[in-house]
Formats: C-alpha cells, sequence, structure tokens
C-alpha cells in the first residue's frame, strides 16, 4: 500500500499509519472464520476510530468476511 492510501485513511478515521501497521501485523496470524476473533477486531476497529457499530451491522460486516465478499482491492474504496 502507498502513504497516500494511508493518508486518505487517517484523514477519514484519524487512525495513523503506525497504528495500521501495528494492528496488521496483529491479525496476520487471526482466525477470521471465528466469530470471536471478528468481534475483537471490530470492536478494536471500533474504538480506534471512535464509531459505534450496531449489532445489526457487526452482524453484516461477520458474515460477509466469513464469506469473503471483502473487496481485496481497497484502494480504490477510499
Amino acid at each position: 500500500m502507498n502513504d497516500n492510501l494511508f493518508k486518505k485513511v487517517e484523514k477519514k478515521t484519524n487512525v495513523n499509519k503506525s497504528t495500521i501497521l501495528s494492528l496488521a501485523e496483529k491479525l496476520k496470524s487471526s482466525n477470521f472464520k471465528d466469530d470471536n476473533v471478528l468481534n475483537e477486531v471490530i470492536t478494536e476497529l471500533s474504538t480506534l476510530t471512535g464509531r459505534e457499530i450496531s449489532n445489526e451491522k457487526r452482524s453484516k460486516i461477520i458474515k460477509a468476511i466469513k464469506n469473503d465478499k471483502v473487496p481485496n482491492d481497497i484502494e480504490n474504496k477510499w
């Protein structure tokens, strides 16, 4: 990922590049088919960004991740 993407993410979320990279490193060995792991990740991201996630939205996110419905090219999403 290039620095422009990190700058866009930081501007939108107030989460800096080092925090993003630290979280990514932590997530490398995580099991993304485990609901508990996904809930922890969603909670951490919600806390980092200061955004509330409803139970309905949380369920949709978990379902999308477990069914591999997350886009591979996130740079075009920002």
